[in-house]
Parts: C-alpha cells; sequence; structure tokens
C-alpha cells in the first residue's frame, strides 16, 4: 500500500518447515469502522493456518491490525482481505480465517474465509 503509515505484515522463517503443524492466533479486540454508519465494529478476528516456509511475525500483525482502527470497511471485505494479506506475506498451506463480530443493532456476524477452498 502506498500509505506511509500502513504497516505491513512481516514473515520470519518456519523453525520446522518439514513438519506440518498448526497455528491459531485469537486477536479479541479487533476494532474497524462500518462505512455506511461511521459505528464502530468491535469482534474477535481468529487466524488458523498451517505454515510453510514463515510464519508471521507477531509484533507486525499487532501493528497490522491496528490498521483497520479507523478504516470504513465492511466486516466480510475485512475478514477477506486480513486472509488474502496474511496469505501473500507467508504463502502457508493451509489458512483460515474467522471475523467474529459482537452484534450491533440486533445482528450478529460471523464471517469465515479459507484457502485453499
Amino acid at each position: 500500500m502506498a500509505d506511509s503509515s500502513w504497516h505491513e505484515l512481516q514473515a520470519v522463517p518456519n523453525p520446522e518447515p518439514g513438519r506440518d503443524y498448526a497455528i491459531d492466533i485469537s486477536i479479541p479486540e479487533f476494532t474497524c469502522v462500518c462505512p455506511r454508519t461511521d459505528l464502530p465494529d468491535f469482534g474477535t478476528i481468529r487466524i488458523h493456518y498451517i505454515p510453510g516456509e514463515s510464519i508471521i511475525e507477531l509484533k507486525s500483525l499487532k501493528y497490522y491490525i491496528l490498521n483497520f482502527r479507523q478504516m470504513g470497511i465492511f466486516q466480510e471485505a475485512v475478514t477477506n482481505r486480513i486472509l488474502d494479506d496474511i496469505k501473500a506475506a507467508i504463502h502457508p498451506r493451509k489458512i483460515e480465517v474467522v471475523g467474529d463480530f459482537n452484534p450491533r443493532g440486533g445482528i450478529k456476524t460471523v464471517v469465515t474465509a479459507h484457502w485453499p477452498d
């Protein structure tokens, strides 16, 4: 992204690249903004992946997630974007991202994106 304030995901070498194992990450304080109402959306982002040659550097993930705090983006779009950005950064063997959003206006949404399909 061209914006110099955008925090990119960083990859580090997988310490066990020859072994299939799962990494589960939970981000319970995720926030973005509804682009229609400008109201905040709160939720938990869960990332489950089987790494390839690289894993996500967690400090960069924390700052990357903060990018969305003031961003107007639909829940479906942000869940898929997180999956796409992680996939591009670390090329996992398999990945699933779940956006489990808190109810707003009496409606609760859970969005699940995965690769490969």
